[in-house]
This record gives structure tokens, C-alpha cells and sequence, in this order.
């Protein structure tokens, strides 16, 4: 066993949690183990008890009790990706530089583990260090399903820095969607307060959003107000319309819900298209019918940002996924007969 340790957190090593932390100072150490010494305030930050998940800042002074040395196993290797998956992610890859690396995400595949899922982006990132020592980070998320430009950072500071411009709304996002019915007026925006409502499995399977009015949201505890930008670009007759949609605030499922809460559901979703609906072909989510994809159409279209280091504008663009490639083709539309900013008559 070591003795007790201070240790003092390094300039780079800021803004990162304790648990990770740790792991890569002390790789024998596992998450049990740490949790356990939160938990006992054997593991101290600047003299105060902390939980695994703090975050910690640059000048900290971690207090470490002795430690288990060559008794231990060594840590387990991580999981090799397949050279298969390998070429996937890389071919995914939209835009690099020394310092960000965006990706044109694929429909099916999480973002990040969780509820069994063991593929997905952030493992597979390890395929993405480009002649880096480290993998690079991610600084949002797109549900599993949806498809689109997905932004990672290379360093710990980058991802500081694309993370605070994604908390404090310093970037733009338009995304594509097929949805039933036609919106109308045809450009407006949408404001709800969204409340996060239980699930009814043992593992909170089956939890969703629920959208309520913005005069409620102070008196219903959880609530938070939330916003949406949609335009209607092209529709067919009154079945189906592609519209574009903006997401002022990033509240979890909120394009979705807001298209739901709208009566016009985005096709193939199947927690929010709702059996109430109109053209739902055969019951899976909002439906289309006929040979229209049942998958989820909903798309992150582009992202605008200001570059971390050059300061430099940059707009990302992802094309569309074969399954709404072929409901585009369907009905005769072609990406290019959208505007790259279709709500300028709202700013």
C-alpha cells in the first residue's frame, strides 16, 4: 500500500471528473474502489468531501489515501474496435483539424453507452485519434436514432471551450425532418415548458418528455421552458412536409416532442408519434405508409460555430441517410432546394 498523497491538478487537467481523473493517474484503481472512498471522505478535494462525478479545476489539491499497489490486477485492457467499426467512424468523418473533428453521425448508433448499448460513438472513438495520444471528447449529443453532424474536440481544453459555447447557446443548429401532416402557419415557433414524466419499467424503460404550458412552467417542479424554430419548406398535398427546424433551447427530445405537442409528429418516431395520429400507415410511431422508411426522420442538417482557436465562422453540413435519402427521392425533393438559413424572415 502507498501512503497518503496530495496531489495537485496540472495545468490541461481541469474541467474533467474525479473518477476519470484518477483512473489515469492510477490505473489499478477501479470505480468501486473510488466511489467507496468518496463515500468514506477518505478522497478529499481541497479538504472537502467530494462524489466521484465532481468536477475538478485546474490548482485543486486532491487528497488520496494509500492505495493498493502491485497486489492488485492491473487494469483491464480497453476493447479494441473492430476494423470494420474502425472504417465506419473514419468514414464518417466530415470535417478535421488539429483541434475538432465532426462527424456525420449514422441513424441506430448511441452516442454513448447505457441501457446495454456497448457500440457506440465514444468507444468507437478511439478509432478517431488521427497520430493523438488521446481519443477525442465529446461535447454534445444526438439521440440514437437521429442522424447528423456530431462535434468532438481533441483536447481537454477544446472540449471546455465547445462545451461552454453549447451551454451558453453560442452555436446554431438547423435540423431536417419528415413529418405527418403539414404545419401551418408554415414558419413560426413553438413554446412549451417540457417535464421529464417516470417510466413504467423497473429500469425506467419507457420514460419521455411532456410538454405543458409556458404558464405553468414556474408552478410544476422540474419544469423548463423551451423553444423551437420551424419552417415548413415543401410539403405533399396535405400528407407529409419536410420541414426545418431550429432548437433555440437543447432540452432533451425537443424537436420531437414539440412536432408531437404540434400534432404533426416526425415520421418513424415511436415514442412521440402517438396512436391518435393520422397516416400512420402500420402503427409504428407517426407513418407515412407505403414505402417510406420506418426508421426515425430527423436529421441534424448543419452546425454553425464560432472555431475555438482560429475564431474563425464554421459551418458543418451532413448530408441526409439512405433511409431519408429515399423518402427525399419519393417525393421528388433534392437537398439542395433548401435555403442554408430558412428563418431569416424571423430574425
Amino acid at each position: 500500500m502507498s501512503g497518503v498523497q496530495t496531489v495537485t491538478v496540472e495545468a490541461g487537467e481541469g474541467d474533467q471528473r474525479l473518477d476519470r481523473w484518477l483512473k489515469r493517474r492510477f490505473p489499478q484503481l477501479g470505480q468501486g474502489m473510488i466511489e467507496k472512498m468518496c463515500r468514506k471522505g477518505e478522497l478529499r478535494v481541497d479538504g472537502g468531501r467530494v462524489k466521484a462525478s465532481a468536477r475538478l479545476e485546474e490548482g485543486q489539491s486532491v487528497r488520496i489515501p494509500p492505495l493498493p499497489t502491485g497486489d492488485k490486477k492491473p487494469a483491464e485492457p480497453k476493447p479494441k474496435v473492430s476494423a470494420a467499426d474502425a472504417k465506419m467512424i473514419q468514414d464518417a468523418v466530415i470535417y478535421r483539424d488539429d483541434y475538432i473533428i465532426a462527424l456525420n453521425k449514422p441513424p441506430g448508433l448511441p452516442v454513448q453507452g447505457g441501457s446495454g448499448q456497448t457500440r457506440h460513438v465514444d468507444g468507437l472513438a478511439e478509432a478517431l485519434t488521427f497520430g493523438l495520444d488521446e481519443k477525442p471528447r465529446l461535447v454534445h449529443r444526438l439521440d440514437k436514432d437521429t442522424s447528423g453532424v456530431l462535434l468532438m474536440a481533441r483536447t481537454r481544453k477544446i472540449a471546455a471551450d465547445l462545451t461552454a459555447a453549447f451551454k451558453h447557446r453560442e452555436t446554431r443548429k438547423i435540423y431536417w425532418a419528415l413529418v405527418a401532416g403539414v404545419p401551418t402557419p408554415y414558419l413560426g415557433e413553438i413554446k412549451t415548458g417540457l417535464i421529464k414524466a417516470p417510466g413504467h419499467g423497473a429500469k425506467g424503460e419507457g420514460e419521455k418528455m411532456i410538454a405543458i404550458h409556458p404558464r405553468e412552467i414556474d408552478s410544476t417542479p422540474g419544469a423548463k421552458r423551451s423553444r423551437t424554430l420551424y419552417a415548413t419548406l415543401y410539403r405533399v398535398a396535405g400528407r407529409a412536409a419536410w420541414v426545418a427546424l431550429e432548437p433555440v433551447t437543447g432540452r432533451t427530445h425537443q424537436l420531437r416532442v414539440h412536432m408531437a405537442e404540434m400534432g404533426h409528429p416526425i415520421i418513424g418516431d415511436g415514442k412521440y408519434g402517438g396512436s391518435g395520429q393520422e397516416n400512420l400507415g402500420d402503427g409504428w410511431g407517426a407513418q407515412v405508409g407505403g414505402i417510406i422508411s420506418k426508421k426515425l426522420h430527423l436529421h441534424a442538417r448543419s452546425l454553425t460555430f464560432e472555431h475555438p482557436v482560429t475564431r474563425k465562422t464554421v459551418r458543418l453540413v451532413a448530408e441526409l441517410p439512405p433511409h431519408m435519402k429515399d423518402s427525399w427521392e419519393t417525393f421528388g425533393w433534392t437537398e439542395d432546394l433548401a435555403k442554408d438559413d430558412p428563418f431569416e424572415e424571423l430574425k
